[in-house]
């Protein structure tokens, strides 16, 4: 988490040390084995360290390759545009609430009628429909 109080800069060269040692231990523990980093730890260091050109992001100790933040980051605003290009109402609009109430009624007194004769009688009306409304 990040922290939001100010602090000197001895301080701060002292965590980043301290992180770094840690990150280290880390990478000498797991050997081989990759990290599995959720949804939220790859967009949050991808919003950090995507504005960081890439010789610096190379010189940096992290978990995962600099190349990969750099595809996290891509893949963040791929997901992002998506979403917000998507419609807000999927499928089909619903019927006006009028006419649902019309063929409701021209269906309960006339209960011999199927939904083509309905159809026809909403045509006569002025109401343009599709059977399959109906």
């Amino acid at each position: 988490m990040l922290r939001l109080l100010p602090t000197t800069d001895r301080d701060k060269d002292i965590e980043i040390l301290a992180l770094r040692h840690q990150i280290g231990v880390l990478q000498r523990q797991l050997g081989g084995t990759r990290v599995r980093f959720s949804l939220a730890d790859r967009a949050l260091l991808a919003a950090l360290l995507h504005r960081l050109p890439r010789h610096i992001l190379h010189r940096l100790r992290l978990l995962v390759r600099p190349d990969t933040i750099l595809r996290w980051h891509r893949d963040l605003i791929r997901r992002h545009h998506a979403r917000m290009s998507r419609p807000k109402h999927p499928g089909r609009p619903r019927t006006i609430r009028s006419i649902r109430i019309l063929v409701l009624r021209l269906a309960k007194e006339n209960p011999n009628w199927g939904y083509r004769r309905i159809h026809g009688e909403l045509l006569v009306l002025g109401v343009k429909v599709a059977a399959s409304t109906v």
